[in-house]
């Protein structure tokens, strides 16, 4: 069982960045943990952002982020760094890992474990 806890977001001008910061706490150290940052947008569907490996050797991407944002990890923690924000990209940000092993998902259904979420607000 994994406990996820996200931080960092909050409003920006278009243009700004921010990093949003997971923590992973449980049994288990988060390096066991494939992790992967969602968003779910006002009236949208939750969507896939971008996915990690355990061991941080692997990253993957959704076309509509490629080039601004980059997934990193230390430690206990996954980062999502957001750059060249856009009104578009408005919405809240969600954690989620699942065992290292399966390798990195790109559909929520992927993921047992799930953090609250923390709102990203970008005014145009």
């Amino acid at each position: 069982q994994a406990q996820l806890e996200e931080s960092g977001g909050g409003l920006v001008q278009a243009g700004g960045s921010l990093r949003l910061s997971c923590t992973v706490s449980g049994r288990r150290t988060s390096s066991t943990y494939a992790c992967g940052w969602f968003r779910q947008g006002p009236g949208n569907e939750r969507e896939f952002v971008s996915t990690i490996t355990w061991n941080g050797s692997g990253t993957r991407y959704a076309d509509s982020v490629k080039g601004r944002f980059t997934i990193s990890r230390d430690r206990n923690t996954v980062y999502l760094q957001m750059n060249s924000l856009k009104p578009e990209d408005t919405a809240v940000y969600y954690c989620a890992a699942r065992d290292g092993f399966l390798g990195m998902g790109l559909t929520g259904r992927d993921y047992p474990y799930w953090g609250q979420g923390t709102q990203v607000t970008v005014s145009s």
